[in-house]
């Protein structure tokens, strides 16, 4: 009899025991896990990427007005010039010619236009042999000046100051005059101050005002940062594809989806580092909070009543439990957004994964989706 009440009691102390054990298995399941982050305080930007191009502030092709061959050159790559500063003679033997032929021709119609005068004073001349007699006078010192300009012109000077930049053409090249294309003999540009002319996707452009601050960076200098300044906006994009009279700019904006305005930054380069054409990549500032309350992007989820983080606290036996606390968020920058209202305070943790439950469907368990006591 003692054998069976003892059978007995064991029976119940193994079910008791694997009961416990069960239980701790269910609530080991349902349990959840979570990836947490941190609530901070920082200062948080968000920046706009762009590419763009060195350039000087001002720069001028040197041309002639007049089509000769280059005689001489006086200046040299990357020497400074000034104002005025004379820096090419181009061969002017033809037009000295045309000038004592235009010479010529105005002392013999003056001296015409004087016999003119006191022939018709006396009547042996009429109204209209003065009136030509006149006009060949003034023609022909139109001519002198003509002359006299292009004889001037063979003499180039430097419009601005500024640094030769470029090898300019050499002595015995044929300068060709020409209001479309004419021959460039040399370039001068002012290299005091440098621009950087970038094109910003039409994404970001609404985004980016005059005065807004960059950095960038240029392949020459990896470890060097620039730092540069909005000047301008474009007020029209980079084909023009607006202007249905531009029949290059329509066909360029059916073939590429992407429209760039053209931003022009100033950008300080004291130490002089900075070359023409040198390719700069610019993150331009477009939007900063100071000191403010952030999550991790991750962070925040959204429902039908708006944008909330989890956060998640820890129990004294280490179990994690999670309440949704819905926020308002402000700035987003790469990697955090600011938080501009919601009952979060610095240090809070934050669930920043979707799902991170070690719970089995049951599905997968089996059993007709009915869980199983163990046997007794």
């Amino acid at each position: 009899m003692k054998w069976k009440i003892l059978l007995a009691a064991l029976l119940v102390i193994s079910a008791a025991v694997a009961y416990y054990f069960y239980s701790q298995q269910i609530e080991a399941e349902n349990a959840q896990t979570y990836e947490t982050a941190k609530v901070v305080r920082m200062n948080l930007s968000k920046t706009v990427s762009a590419t763009g191009t060195i350039q000087p502030r001002e720069s001028v092709e040197v041309s002639s007005k007049i089509t000769a061959r280059i005689k001489e050159i006086l200046v040299e790559e990357n020497q400074h010039v000034t104002a005025g500063q004379v820096v090419a003679i181009l061969d002017g033997k033809d037009y000295e010619a045309k000038l004592r032929q235009a010479n010529f021709a105005l002392t013999n119609t003056s001296q015409k236009l004087a016999r003119t005068k006191r022939l018709y004073e006396i009547g042996a001349k009429s109204l209209a042999d003065l009136e030509d007699a006149q006009y060949n006078y003034d023609r022909a010192k139109s001519e002198v000046e003509l002359a006299e300009s292009d004889v001037n012109e063979t003499v180039i000077t430097a419009p601005m100051d500024g640094i030769v930049v470029g090898e300019p053409l050499t002595a015995g090249s044929m300068a060709v005059q020409g209001n479309s294309n004419p021959t460039v003999i040399m370039r001068i540009a002012d290299l005091s101050e440098k621009l950087v002319k970038a094109k910003v996707d039409e994404t970001d452009i609404g985004s980016v005002k005059v005065g807004a601050r960059a950095t960038f960076t240029v392949d020459a200098y990896p470890d060097e940062n620039f730092s540069a300044t909005v000047h301008t906006i474009s007020q029209t994009d980079t084909a023009n594809s607006w202007d249905s009279t531009n029949s290059s700019g329509s066909s360029s904006s059916s073939s590429n989806s992407v429209i760039y305005y053209y931003v022009t930054f100033n950008a300080p380069d004291p130490k002089n580092l900075l070359l023409p054409a040198m390719t700069a990549r610019l993150d331009i500032t477009v939007g900063r909070a100071e000191d403010s309350l952030c999550v991790p992007i991750e962070a925040v989820k959204t429902d039908a009543q708006g944008s909330y983080v989890e956060r998640v606290t820890t129990d004294a036996q280490g179990r994690q439990s999670a309440e949704n606390i819905y926020i308002t968020v402000g700035l987003y920058g790469e990697e955090f957004v600011e938080v501009s209202s919601g009952a979060l305070n610095v240090g809070d943790d934050v669930s920043v994964t979707y799902q991170a439950s070690a719970q089995k469907t049951s599905a997968n368990r089996g059993g007709g989706g009915m869980r199983r006591m163990p046997p007794m």
